[in-house]
């Protein structure tokens, strides 16, 4: 016995471990797919678009913006622009007493007129902070900075562009084509701002490439941060964290500074950025992580300025830096949701409740990562999402036609224990007590044996009659005869109760020593019970009364109690003939046994059959009367 079940288990084992062998594939197919890059655009698509749709912040009141516009240029009609405009507007702008001034313009060389003007202008401006370049490009060459101006005021402008042109990461610190260690630009302006706070840069502790400002440290992007893989990570860089709003700073023009329109409130004490935002000088970046008025077009100065308000922001206001799990959870993270895909492809039978509960479960899962993002953690969308639809959807039709065979193979079994039960409930009781008769009776009449054939013969003949009106109601229903039918939809009880009036209407003979009766049939809880179920227990109940008719010999007591009993169902069949240890062969199992066991396996109960006191047989039905819990369905 304890084999034959060991048997089952690993049988019904191995079929589901192969069952989900597609879902694995699936996940080991996805988590492939992004270890290898393949998913990479896909996942910065997802994080645009997640970043467009971040609440609006409010504008950086810290920062201003000096955009050298097309009407600047066509009012000085001459681009670049001359060294005297840029020299004016610097000594325009330092008598207002901004903190710092950043100069994103290249002029490494003399354009004049006015060039000594403006290199005089450079001297006087302690505050000012212009750029270089110090990695090469298209053409392999860098920009020098202006000639003037000693390093500690110069920061390079160099950016890290993303394979799809996209400009998602910031440089602050790199080593030039001497192996000089230099800072950005966006990183000077920090630097210099937050010093007048008295907040000073440094070194992360065990970290050489590592930077804070005070107790505040800028998350240094790693290769496979994010959704990167084996992303480029010389230097000092840092994801950038676009300020959320269509306009987050104030910019003017430079005939706006010259001609004294700007309050001087707006530049005293702020970070002042001087840059090109013409469309002709083409000195822009794509950017889909934006709210821009430019649409995926966003100014090299305003790239800055985003860099800028995102460490100050960091450091003054709290605002969150991004960050990234460790590479080893977001793989766990995406094979987790895999399994719960296919834990829903095979549990969940009705197509229209998979596909809400996957819809539902889909946003959930990008409601969930868009909360994270805002609260500066990225975690993995696309890979997460698609393995989940994946083996919630895609493998649930895989499930279903495994589903079907299944049921197929079980209706087979079903039709063929039916037939079974069929004939072992009639034809085969009614043989049984014609040769119990003729082994009793040395001569049997020939009319008295006639009769019984006769039986035999049109109980036979009523067996397909019963397959037949079985199958028409759709296992809703159960046949006591031929002609009579129960609705299995009526309350457990009452359906019992019909049987054993029935069953005691036979002609059996034990039936007729019978003087007392004690019967008890109350409500059962059977809000966990299927019809299938239902079938089995009134099978149960017509089996061992029919057992009592033939074989309790001199019984003169019949007990059939049907009731809740300490939060389980029992059905209870007892009598006092000759019972149990008047048998041949006690402990042989008939066909009746291994039936009632079989049921009570389905009700995850129990069957007893053992001896009553003084004499007599007892059949017991035991399963569980509290609802079941919500992994078992």
């Amino acid at each position: 016995m304890q084999q034959r079940l060991w048997n089952r288990i690993r049988t019904e084992f191995l079929w589901r471990f192969i069952s989900t062998i597609p879902g694995i594939a699936a996940i080991a197919v996805i988590v492939f797919a992004r270890m290898v890059g393949s998913l990479q655009f896909l996942e910065w698509i997802t994080f645009d678009r997640l970043m467009r749709l971040r609440p609006q912040e409010t504008v950086d009141e810290r920062i201003l913006i000096v955009g050298i516009n097309e009407d600047d240029i066509r009012k000085i009609k001459k681009y670049p622009i001359p060294d005297r405009e840029i020299a004016s507007l610097l000594r325009e702008l330092q008598t207002y007493q901004p903190a710092v001034i950043g100069l994103d313009i290249y002029r490494d060389l003399p354009v004049e007129p006015d060039h000594t003007e403006l290199i005089s202008t450079f001297k006087d401006i302690k505050n000012l902070i212009a750029i270089e370049q110090i990695l090469p490009g298209i053409q392999g060459k860098t920009v020098n900075p202006p000639p003037s101006l000693p390093e500690s005021q110069i920061g390079f402008a160099d950016t890290k562009i993303d394979e799809d042109g996209k400009l998602r990461r910031s440089l602050l610190a790199a080593s030039d084509s001497q192996d000089n260690w230099r800072f950005s630009l966006s990183l000077k302006l920090a630097e210099k701002y937050l010093e007048s706070k008295g907040i000073s840069l440094g070194n992360v502790e065990g970290d050489d490439y590592g930077l804070r400002f005070g107790s505040t440290e800028l998350v240094r992007f790693q290769p496979n941060f994010g959704s990167y893989i084996n992303a480029d990570v010389g230097g000092t860089q840092m994801l950038i964290n676009f300020r959320s709003h269509s306009q987050p700073f104030k910019m003017v023009s430079l005939q706006d500074v010259l001609d004294k329109k700007v309050e001087p409130d707006k530049i005293r004490n702020k970070i002042v950025l001087i840059g090109m935002t013409s469309p002709s000088v083409k000195d822009y970046f794509t950017s889909e992580a934006i709210k821009s008025q430019h649409s995926a077009f966003i100014y090299g100065v305003e790239i800055q300025a985003h860099i800028v308000s995102q460490i100050i922001s960091a450091v003054e206001d709290g605002r969150v830096l991004f960050k990234a799990w460790w590479e080893g959870w977001e793989y766990i993270w995406i094979i987790a949701w895999g399994c719960i895909g296919i834990v829903l492809a095979r549990n969940i039978r009705s197509p229209l409740k998979l596909l809400l509960l996957v819809i539902v479960i889909s946003l959930f899962l990008i409601y969930f990562s868009y909360q994270l993002l805002i609260i500066g953690w990225w975690i993995p969308v696309v890979p997460t999402l698609v393995v989940f639809v994946i083996n919630g959807l895609v493998l649930a039709a895989f499930y279903q036609y495994e589903e079907n065979l299944r049921s197929q193979i079980a209706n087979r079994q079903l039709v063929i224990d039916q037939t079974f039960d069929t004939i072992h409930s009639g034809p085969l009781q009614t043989l049984a007590m014609t040769l119990r008769e003729i082994e009793e009776e040395e001569e049997l009449s020939r009319e008295k044996l006639l009769l019984k054939l006769r039986n035999l013969n049109q109980e036979l003949r009523g067996v397909y009659t019963l397959l037949k009106r079985e199958a028409m109601t759709d296992g809703r229903s159960f046949h006591i005869t031929p002609a009579q039918e129960l609705d299995l939809q009526e309350p457990i009880n009452e359906i019992l109760y019909e049987i054993y009036f029935d069953v005691l209407e036979r002609d059996f003979p034990c039936f007729k020593t019978i003087e007392f009766k004690i019967v008890d049939f109350q409500p059962l809880n059977e809000q966990n019970l299927n019809s299938e179920q239902k079938r089995g227990i009134c099978t149960f109940l017509e089996e061992a009364l029919s057992n009592v008719g033939k074989y309790a010999a001199n019984a003169t007591k019949l007990e059939v109690i049907c009731q809740q009993h300490q939060g389980c169902n029992l059905i209870r069949v007892a009598d006092n003939g000759l019972g149990i240890a008047s048998t041949p062969n006690p402990s042989r199992k008939g066909f009746g046994t291994k039936q009632a066991q079989n049921i009570a396996r389905q009700l995850r109960g129990q069957f007893k059959r053992f001896a009553n006191s003084p004499q007599g047989t007892v059949c017991e039905l035991v399963w569980s009367g509290k609802k079941q819990p919500w992994w078992r369905f």
